[in-house]
């Protein structure tokens, strides 16, 4: 297929799929118990890319296995809690606004740890991505005719913690990867957060509850775990590999309004005009924060 057609069409399907994640999370956990579900979505993941891993025949490689255990505690462990926590008590645009666009800029910032120098551009986007935060959460509190709501504000602020892990992740991951391909990664990775995420099932109902869980819930489990998990990674890092770094920044952009666009179809929810002032601040932020960049980041999977 022409490349011309092959490349929106992969990152169109990307962004559909983690833009669709801030939707069928926000549906999920108004219907089960959003730790439980967490733990299950990443099991099943797992249980799919460990048969990838074993027909592929890819090593896993245990070389810097501290990088991979890292990551998988900021990258599936405190991203889902936080994040999936988050859309039970604010809206899932908020999450779309917030998340996805942080994610490069803190990544940029985050990547000092590991060598790479902290410029004025990176430190000028981070400033404008905070700007734009600040806007996004100010306007969730000025569409919320009852004065302040703080629990929409304690869900934004897990929606920024949740970037915060992302970026967290991506530098761990960065390393990592340096040993491994990006199949076993995901996949040592994603087992890894279940297995962590596990025990907080119990601070819920104790997995006790699944077997009456409704078919329209396990629907969007696996979604979350097949669509936006294993499909959307696998397609993001063969776009990475087959067009470059540069093409996979787009997913960065796309995210967003994807997720916005699809809240508002599909949940009815109406973000504020200062949010989506914001979400273009922080997007102001990630271009001047990630210019010049060659180094392929991971994006935001939810």
């Amino acid at each position: 297929m022409d490349r011309s057609l092959v490349v929106p069409l992969v990152y169109a399907t990307i962004a559909l799929a983690w833009g669709g994640t801030w939707v069928a999370g926000k549906v999920v956990v108004a219907q089960v118990p959003p730790l439980e579900m967490s733990t299950l979505r990443f099991a099943i993941a797992a249980v799919v890319l460990f048969g990838i891993v074993a027909i592929t025949r890819t090593p896993l490689v245990w070389a810097r296995f501290r990088y991979v255990f890292l990551a998988a505690i900021f990258g599936v462990f405190g991203y889902n809690a936080m994040v999936f926590v988050g859309l039970t008590i604010a809206p899932a645009s908020d999450g779309a606004l917030i998340t996805p666009t942080a994610i490069p800029v803190l990544t940029a910032v985050a990547a000092t740890f590991i060598g790479e120098p902290l410029t004025r551009r990176k430190v000028l986007g981070l400033v404008l991505a905070t700007v734009g935060s600040a806007l996004v959460i100010a306007g969730g509190q000025a569409a919320v005719t009852a004065g302040l709501s703080v629990e929409r504000l304690v869900g934004d602020v897990l929606f920024l913690g949740g970037a915060m892990c992302w970026a967290a992740y991506s530098v761990f991951g960065s390393v990592a990867m340096r040993d491994r391909s990006p199949i076993a990664f995901t996949a040592l990775t994603v087992a890894i957060g279940a297995a962590l995420l596990f025990p907080l099932g119990f601070l819920e109902h104790g997995f006790s509850d699944v077997p009456a869980w409704a078919p329209a819930s396990w629907a969007l489990v696996i979604f979350l775990a097949l669509v936006a998990t294993v499909l959307a990674f696998a397609l993001y890092l063969w776009g990475v590999r087959r067009f470059g770094a540069g093409l996979s920044s787009l997913v960065g952009y796309l995210v967003p309004v994807a997720g916005v666009a699809l809240s508002f179809l599909i949940l009815g929810e109406r973000p504020h005009p200062l949010q989506l002032v914001g979400g273009g601040v922080i997007l102001a932020g990630v271009s001047v924060a990630t210019l010049r960049r060659r180094a392929p980041q991971l994006e935001a999977a939810a």
